[in-house]
């Protein structure tokens, strides 16, 4: 938006400039036919070829108001150094002597500055992140003092998790929640299903209540390029503004754990942790716990640990609502979860068999 405001702008300008030197006394009647024409035709040309080049040029991503400013002391150079030459030209090949007047000279030098500042600061805007390739400690993009932020994603806000993390001091650096997140949320929140209804709001009240503790420093980003707004879904948003920002993805999606990995953004990933966490059982150990369901297969029954790791022990199909004994023969840790396998032992020795 704000480079179709300058391009409008521009045109602007170059209309103006025009009919102002057009309708100038010296260059009326039949002696300044040609300072007419050439100031006509010549601003014609060159603000039309810039327009084109301006458009036909691949878009890259827009750039801050200091892109502008620094686009524009280039183009003011750069139009100055060209300047010298149109003069040398028109004095090395006399074209004052061919009707041009000392008028028309300087209006095509006034619409030359005006091209060359205008694709000068187009060219910064759209290409601000290899600026720093060109002209070294030149930049434009945001920059992250101290720790890369952590980019919130919707799932890592409604699980809750992430805010427990933060008060036990295991993340040191600030919480970004981008304004496309929190209307995803605001989204689910409205939903007429009842379990998303409940998990939105849940989001936005962990959000808010993480925003009012002063032991939380988090930001709702708006300043979003136009490059992510156009982008089609939220995942994809997520990775291109984390990458943008220089900042880790927390979540607890698999597959945006894996779509992110792919494009090279760090990933915080709240069940890798929580598993990392969890008590590694070895093949052989034995541990007590309840069977609570029968499994998929036959003889199979299903127990769970404290903190929710699923157990599948063989035999124990028959003892559902007991606590038996059981040995450890392995055990499978995933990005989904931690499952335990096991057979039957026996039962309790403070527990009646029957």
């Amino acid at each position: 938006m704000l480079l179709w405001i300058f391009r409008a702008m521009f045109a602007i300008i170059v209309i103006a400039v025009l009919i102002a030197n057009l309708t100038l006394p010296e260059i009326s009647g039949e002696e300044g036919r040609a300072s007419f024409y050439a100031i006509l035709w010549g601003g014609l040309i060159m603000s039309v070829g810039a327009f084109l080049i301006d458009i036909l040029t691949p878009k890259k991503s827009l750039a801050a108001l200091a892109g502008v400013f620094f686009g524009l002391l280039v183009g003011l150079v750069i139009s100055w150094a060209l300047a010298q030459v149109f003069e040398g030209i028109v004095q090395i090949y006399n074209l004052d002597k061919l009707g041009f007047s000392p008028l028309a000279v300087v209006a095509m030098k006034w619409l030359l500055g005006i091209c060359i500042c205008f694709l000068m600061i187009s060219v910064v805007m759209r290409t601000k992140d290899d600026v720093r390739f060109v002209i070294p400690y030149v930049e434009f993009a945001k920059q992250t003092k101290g720790a890369r932020p952590v980019v919130l994603d919707t799932s890592a806000i409604i699980d809750g998790r992430i805010a427990d993390l933060y008060q036990s001091k295991v993340f040191d650096a600030p919480f970004v929640v981008p304004r496309f997140v929190l209307n995803e949320l605001q989204l689910i929140a409205d939903s007429s299903d009842s379990l998303k209804r409940t998990k939105g709001r849940r989001g936005l009240d962990i959000l808010n209540r993480m925003q009012s503790d002063s032991a939380f420093d988090v930001e709702i980003e708006d300043n979003i390029i136009s490059e992510i707004d156009e982008v089609e879904g939220v995942d994809q948003k997520l990775v291109m503004f984390t990458k943008q920002c220089n900042g880790r993805l927390a979540t607890t999606d698999y597959n945006l754990t894996k779509v992110a990995q792919v494009r090279s953004v760090d990933v915080i990933n709240i069940n890798d942790m929580a598993n990392s966490l969890k008590t590694i059982a070895l093949p052989g150990e034995q541990m007590t716990i309840k069977i609570i369901k029968p499994g998929e297969e036959s003889e199979q029954g299903i127990g769970y640990l404290s903190d929710g790791t699923m157990i599948v022990v063989e035999g124990a199909r028959n003892k559902i609502g007991r606590e038996v004994k059981i040995s450890v023969t392995s055990s499978l840790q995933t990005s989904a979860g931690k499952m335990i396998f096991g057979k039957f032992e026996s039962f309790p020795r403070n527990k009646n068999n029957s």
